[in-house]
């Protein structure tokens, strides 16, 4: 291999890996969908809808204490994302079925998306974010990246915040305890081999 080759892997490899690890933003842009045709006589317009931020929600996120203004039909993963910005959880389903919005939260591992953030209240909330030790990666986001657990780096943020609930409650798991606690997080790039090999690495450096 020649070493500009070997640069554009390494390059490519490093940029992935700090996308899925909570480094790097994403964007997603989505179409707008034109308005509907009117039919019928032209009627009174109902008042248009707009949520009402009435509900106050105290919680501790990423060891920081957090007093917001919410909409009380909010979601975990949509305050995390609008209210603090904490962009590397995932809204990917919307249906509490991949595991893309997975935080760790008063450590257990919980679908972000599927949850009321009022039902957080007073709890303590992990994100990718949280595991960044300063401007270091966390050992399981290193294991990640030397064992190329991810490849589009989409769905890692859950992956991750999964094995690290895991490791909490069983520091040294076997690979079919991996499997059982991440079965919930779902890769469609396929890389379950390299994401089991990468939480065995963790467990490994750890000790």
């Amino acid at each position: 291999m020649s070493k500009d080759s070997e640069s554009n892997k390494i390059s490519r490899r490093n940029f992935l890996g700090k996308a899925g690890t909570g480094i790097v933003g994403s964007t997603i842009l989505i179409s707008s969908i034109g308005a509907a045709d009117k039919t019928g006589p032209d009627l009174a317009e109902a008042p248009p809808i707009d949520p009402k931020e009435t509900d106050i929600l105290n919680l501790w996120v990423n060891g920081k204490k957090q007093k917001l203004k919410i909409n009380p039909s909010s979601t975990l993963a949509e305050v995390l994302r609008n209210k603090l910005n904490l962009t590397g959880t995932k809204i990917v389903c919307n249906q509490g079925a991949c595991g893309g919005c997975t935080v760790v939260m008063d450590n257990k591992a919980v679908y972000a998306c599927h949850m009321l953030a009022l039902d957080a209240a007073g709890k303590k909330v992990v994100t990718i974010e949280g595991l960044l030790e300063g401007e270091e990666l966390n050992h399981l986001q290193e294991a990640f990246i030397e064992k190329d657990g991810l490849q589009c780096g989409f769905c890692t943020p859950g992956q991750i915040m999964s094995a690290y609930a895991l490791l909490l409650s069983k520091p040294n798991p076997n690979r079919e305890d991996i499997m059982e606690a991440m079965s919930g997080n779902i890769c469609r790039c396929g890389a379950y081999p390299n994401i089991l090999d990468s939480v065995l690495l963790a467990v490994q450096n750890k000790n």
